[in-house]
């Protein structure tokens, strides 16, 4: 009898220890399906969140090159996700000068153990131009660098966005000339010694007011957007072509121009300038004075004022020809339109 009760006792606590398993067991896969589930979903909600920013991580040993990408980078790379990529390929679709400046920060990065950061144009594989925000931190083991990883990041609207800001405050719209903040910015490194400059030409427009109240403003800025043309056509050499008021434009040449290579383009300029302006039915014929100032040392607001001088005296001397600047005692100019012309004095 204490046998048979001793074997059903130890029945009952081998079934009880048992049951405790299982039930633990059976806890255990419910914790570790749970995880799984919790890890899907924040896998889930970092594919979105990196998606809608347009970020993709990536990792890269050194020891091989080989790469790790999350589906963010397939995508900005627009590359099969999860296909085998190799560093050589993706070195391929940099721009030139991207990759250039891309392989020198990493270069430092990897060599000092430190992060960078930069931004890079990049062509994907079916031919759309984007911009992209690298940055990558240095991993590394007794000061040897063997792993780097971080982020890549689609900044192409960003970079579009900032352009257009910077052009719309350098440029002028309506003839994609420099504007005059442009032109004053590079009046301001030639006073800080960092521009080289050896010729200001300033041009107004002869009858273009006579135009505007004739013809109404609309065949006006056609006038201008012509006689921009021109200009540039004009000035393929320069350093500098702007608009820098109503129907005033600008010129600044380099260093190695000489001064009867100026006076040269300056009557080109009035030359191409007084031919017919032909729009619809209207035959318009405009003209163009041009002051020439050479730069001789000096701060640029007296380049400035030589330039501003010998214009008005191109336009006191009938308009439609140039002046140039001397600087000597009496400030002689010549007119280097219309040679006929008897040189005057300032």
């Amino acid at each position: 009898m204490a046998d048979h009760i001793a074997g059903l006792a130890q029945e009952a606590v081998s079934q009880h220890l048992t049951d405790r398993q299982r039930r633990e067991i059976e806890a255990q896969k419910r914790t570790i399906a749970d995880y799984a589930a919790l890890e899907e979903q924040r896998r889930t909600l970092f594919d979105r969140a990196s998606s809608t920013a347009r970020i993709g991580i990536w990792q890269c040993n050194l020891s091989d090159n080989s790469l790790i990408w999350t589906n963010g980078v397939y995508d900005l790379f627009e590359i099969p996700r999860n296909s085998a990529v190799t560093r050589e390929l993706t070195l391929t679709l940099y721009t030139e000068k991207s990759r250039r400046e891309m392989e020198a920060a990493r270069s430092k990065a990897v060599a000092d153990c430190t992060d960078f950061s930069v931004d890079c144009e990049i062509i994907t594989t079916t031919g759309k131009r984007r911009w992209m925000r690298i940055t990558g931190a240095v991993e590394s083991r007794d000061g040897v660098a063997h792993r780097i990883f971080g982020m890549k990041q689609d900044i192409t609207e960003e970079k579009l966005t900032a352009d257009r800001i910077r052009y719309l405050a350098e440029f002028d719209v309506m003839t994609g000339l420099a504007n005059r903040s442009l032109f004053q910015a590079r009046l301001m490194r030639l006073d800080e010694g960092r521009e080289s400059i050896g010729t200001m030409l300033l041009i107004d427009l002869d009858g273009f007011k006579q135009v505007n109240d004739t013809y109404g403003h609309a065949l006006g800025d056609e006038c201008l957007k012509e006689a921009a043309q021109r200009l540039v056509a004009s000035c393929g050499g320069a350093e500098l072509v702007a608009r820098i008021g109503g129907d005033e434009f600008a010129v600044l040449l380099g260093a190695d121009v000489s001064a009867a290579e100026s006076e040269a383009l300056a009557a080109h300029i009035v030359s191409m300038i007084g031919r017919p302006f032909v729009r619809g039915d209207h035959r318009l014929t405009l003209g163009a004075s041009v002051g020439v100032a050479q730069y001789r040392g000096g701060s640029s607001e007296s380049l400035f004022q030589q330039a501003d001088i010998a214009l008005y005296a191109a336009k006191a001397a009938g308009r439609s020809t140039s002046r140039t600047f001397a600087a000597d005692a009496a400030g002689s100019h010549e007119d280097s339109g219309h040679p006929q012309r008897k040189t005057g004095r300032l």
